[in-house]
């Protein structure tokens, strides 16, 4: 069907033809109505023999016609029929008119950049909002004659079906199958990621990886993946690199390095987050200057370069550390730097979710590390002088590894404990009761530095290695938010021990501290990183951005005496917990490749028995699930690199819609009783406080709280009127506190104390009748599940639990209340008339389910009480098979 200038149909008046192709007729026409030029998208006569596709597709483009950004090609509307010789034109788009040419290259760095820049804000607007593009590429993106970059086509692809493919694979429509039919393929041949290839599940990474085949192919002047047809294109997608060498000379080396994350064929490896570029090219300013030893951040990633190794480096750092650096390095500069590949046996993977994996020796010679096997950890020791590493008994379950000064022995965190094992043989000892920990460090006098919990505010404590009381390092800074600190790490004499600093955002931004351990005084070192190590004789090790760096250390005055050194690249970290993946001892280095990475969890349903089923198809880094009071909404955390944002699965209509926004931590929501508030915590004003804001979206968001406390989440009353929630108090215990809610000013709500003093108080949940609160305690000297009678504070008390327990949440008729008690859910009955009683706990399930930080319950129970909805780690989520091993790496630094 071809229309002709001047034709007519409703308000549209057409112009001219300005396009066709497997999508449809494109025209240029008038809107009478509202006097603008308009684009006129005549959709395929095939549309008309299938209802579902078309339903579909209308469907679709309503949904996609909320985007609204200045960079994106809005969709004003989609309509049905008018009648063209005696035939009727079924469906047709009402798209925005963008005059100018389509995007080609080679151009010029800056203008590269001026580009770049305008895609990420289109693609960053619409991921927030769920949206997908499905099918960037140069074609579908437009440069106005103000120099304006508009993105068209965003999210069509995903509606059509069964076009032809073009001899051209670079200029071939979009490839696609039915929805319904297994394999999906949406897209276009050497643009599509790999995962769009094989037909697979497609989320926002695979319109990262086409952003990157976009800067590629403008300053390349070719494509990324140029083929001669379109299953050639597809076949270099999953099989070969772009090449590099093809980039002119002038495009800076952090370019590159961006290009690279983009382009990385394993998504879970990939980009995770659009915003992530964006911010990195904005912080660049006009074009990205050079980093140390940046001709070699242009090879591939396969070669695994090692930058010491290069004299490029040295000519980076200022001479000062350069000749630090070089009296350090005299004794060494003779031997051989030697590179070593530890490979993990089929079907095991390194442990990097949250902690550590391995850690070396203080002698350098043996490496021990955390595997995983079907769901269970345990830690192997590998002699460096061998080819085989052992299991070592005793730690089924452990995480966190490191060693005593004399190598013996080891400490880990397993089942909620801090606990020590000797490598020669032996029971695990344990040591102090943690529930979970963030890094530890075991001091040549016997004291064991750590951070005993997971909490944000969580701070250094120290106990002796012997066991016995723990003792809080040093205290909180009242001028300023409260912060915690984490991977602390005891400098050589026992004096001082280096360690990140918690705060919000990346772990990038962590300052690096020092503390003085018989003071407690405290000074910055860095200004961001993760994980600080000290190497002896004199270097600070930490990573940033994925690239580990070894700063000159004076060890006599306790400072950093020079520049930063750039010693490897790609070395993994977790965003979550800034868990570096690397360990040092001397000239021994060892470390994970890989990249900053977001766990992946699936959010599954389980029963009273422990038969789970998923209930969200998507995998994030969730955390937090809550279910409204009717069940049919659940609200869940999912984390990125640098932030946490609350959304909102409709289970009726299989939706999740972000609810928060803004950067920092938002997370655990809370249901009003009535289902029409959503209250949530969020360090976006300082420290974590509460907020709401109205269920339904789009109301203002209001700050419930003001301190410079860190405050989380607990209970809502019944009758709505009080929120428990805990607060970290000055020596770094939480206590409860009760928040009144009622409607009114805030000057109104004035916060009461529930349960103060000196043991940690944790997870109140009001009673269905609002008469008690559950709550878990270590008062015992482990975490146990408490009831008491909310009005009289300590009154009524009972133990619940009798062997650990922690997430107390009430089945919504009172009649049971569960808990968890590491991998087991239990249930205990309870009757409260005529008076309050309980029965004896009993095991419902167990099972591999993430555990949260003691603050926040992670798993909520269904209102009928049937199924648990819980979290669980993904198999697939981003883990690592190999671990590398340099030998003598500080004489790397000298050549």
């Amino acid at each position: 069907m071809t229309l002709t200038p001047g034709r007519r149909f409703g308000s549209y008046e057409i112009l001219a033809a300005i396009g066709q192709g497997g999508m449809g007729e494109v025209y240029r026409a008038k809107d009478t109505k509202l006097g603008r030029d308009v684009a006129i998208k005549v959709l395929p006569r095939a549309f008309e023999q299938d209802p579902e596709r078309l339903a579909r597709f209308e469907r679709e483009a309503r949904v996609l016609a909320s985007l609204n950004h200045p960079n994106i090609a809005a969709i004003y509307g989609f309509e049905r029929g008018f009648e063209h010789d005696g035939q009727e034109c079924l469906c047709y788009l009402v798209l925005e008119y963008v005059p100018g040419e389509t995007l080609k290259g080679p151009l010029p760095v800056e203008d590269v950049l001026a580009v770049a820049r305008q895609i990420t804000a289109a693609l960053e607007e619409a991921h927030e909002k769920g949206f997908v593009h499905r099918d960037l590429k140069p074609a579908n993106i437009k440069i106005t004659p103000e120099g304006k970059v508009k993105v068209l086509d965003f999210g069509l692809a995903k509606a059509y079906a069964d076009e032809a493919a073009s001899s051209d694979p670079g200029a071939s429509p979009t490839l696609s199958a039915l929805p319904t039919r297994a394999g999906v393929i949406l897209g276009t041949a050497g643009y599509m990621s790999p995962e769009q290839v094989r037909g697979g599940p497609v989320d926002k990474r695979a319109d990262i990886w086409a952003f990157g085949c976009v800067v590629y192919e403008l300053l390349a002047g070719k494509k990324a993946f140029a083929s001669e047809s379109a299953p050639d294109a597809m076949v270099a997608v999953l099989s070969r690199e772009p090449d590099w060498e093809a980039l002119p000379a002038a495009v800076p080396v952090r370019l590159r390095e961006l290009l690279r994350r983009c382009l990385r064929k394993d998504p879970r490896e990939r980009l995770h987050d659009i915003a992530d570029a964006r911010l990195e090219m904005e912080g660049w300013g006009g074009s990205p200057e050079p980093l140390p030893g940046g001709a070699h951040w242009a090879r591939p990633p396969q070669r695994h370069w090692l930058p010491w190794g290069i004299a490029a480096v040295m000519t980076v750092v200022g001479a000062a550390a350069l000749a630090v650096a070089s009296r350090r390095l005299e004794s060494s500069e003779a031997k051989p730097v030697t590179r070593t590949v530890i490979a993990l046996p089929p079907g095991e993977r390194l442990a990097v979710d949250l902690y550590p994996a391995l850690a070396l020796s203080p002698d350098g010679r043996r490496l021990v590390y955390v595997t995983t096997r079907s769901s269970r950890t345990q830690i192997h020791l590998r002699p460096l002088d061998r080819f085989e590493a052992t299991p070592i008994p005793g730690t089924e379950g452990a995480v966190g590894p490191f060693f005593s000064p004399d190598g013996e022995q080891i400490g880990f965190l397993a089942g909620g404990k801090l606990k020590k094992l000797a490598l020669s043989g032996g029971s695990p000892t344990a040591l102090l009761d943690v529930g979970d920990f963030r890094g530890a460090s075991w001091g040549a006098d016997g004291r064991i530095v750590l951070t005993p919990t997971a909490d944000s505010a969580a701070r250094l404590t120290q106990v002796a290695a012997s066991g016995g009381a723990a003792r809080l390092l040093m205290a909180p800074d009242a001028s300023r938010v409260q912060r915690g600190e984490r991977w602390p790490d005891i400098l050589p004499g026992g004096e001082a021990a280096v360690f990140s600093e918690w705060t919000t955002g990346s772990p990038d931004d962590f300052p690096i501290g020092l503390v003085n351990l018989d003071s407690g005084e405290r000074r910055a070192l860095l200004t961001g990183g993760a994980g600080p190590r000290y190497a002896s004789p004199g270097f600070l090790l930490y990573a940033r951005g994925g690239v580990l760096l070894a700063a000159p250390f004076d060890l006599a005055r306790l400072r950093v005496s020079g520049e930063p050194i750039p010693i490897a690249s790609r070395v993994m970290t977790d965003s979550q917990t800034a868990a570096a993946q690397f360990s040092v001892a001397g000239e021994t280095l060892a470390y994970v490749p890989g990249t900053e990475r977001v766990p992946e969890r699936s959010v599954v349903l389980v029963d009273r028995k422990g038969q789970a089923r998923p209930l969200l198809a998507a995998r994030h880094a969730y955390t937090h699930p809550r279910f409204s009071p009717d069940g049919r909404r659940l609200a869940v955390g999912i984390s990125q690199v640098g932030n946490r944002s609350v959304w909102i699965y409709d289970l009726t209509r299989e939706t999740l819609t972000r609810f928060t926004f803004g950067g920092g931590t938002n997370a655990a929501a809370l249901w009003s009783p009535d289902g029409k508030r959503v209250l949530f915590s969020s360090d976006r004003g300082g420290a974590r406080n509460l907020y709401w804001a109205p269920a339904a979206g789009g109301g203002p968001e209001e700050r419930l709280t003001s301190s410079s406390k860190t405050q989380s989440m607990g209970s809502w009353s019944p009758d709505g009127k009080w929120v428990l929630y805990e607060e970290v108090d000055a020596g770094g215990s939480p206590d409860i506190w009760a928040l009144p809610v009622a409607e009114g000013g805030a000057g109104e709500r004035k916060p009461r104390p529930v349960l103060q003093g000196p043991f940690a108080e944790r997870h109140p949940r009001f009673s269905p009748d609002g008469r008690w609160i559950a709550y878990s305690s270590n008062e015992t000297g482990r975490y146990e599940v408490f009831v008491q009678a909310f009005e009289a504070a300590g009154g009524g008390k009972r133990q619940i639990s009798t062997e650990g327990g922690t997430e107390p949440i009430w089945s919504r008729d009172g009649k049971e209340l569960f808990y968890r008690n590491g991998d087991r859910m239990m249930a205990v009955d309870i009757s409260t008339k005529p008076s309050f009683s309980h029965g004896t706990p009993r095991l419902l399930f167990e099972g591999q389910y993430t555990v949260g930080p003691l603050s926040i319950a992670s798993y909520d129970v269904t209102p009928d009480g049937r199924h648990f909805v819980m979290l669980q780690s993904s198999d697939s989520s981003p883990g690592a098979t190999q671990i590398h091993v340099v030998q003598n790496w500080q004489a790397g630094l000298k050549r």
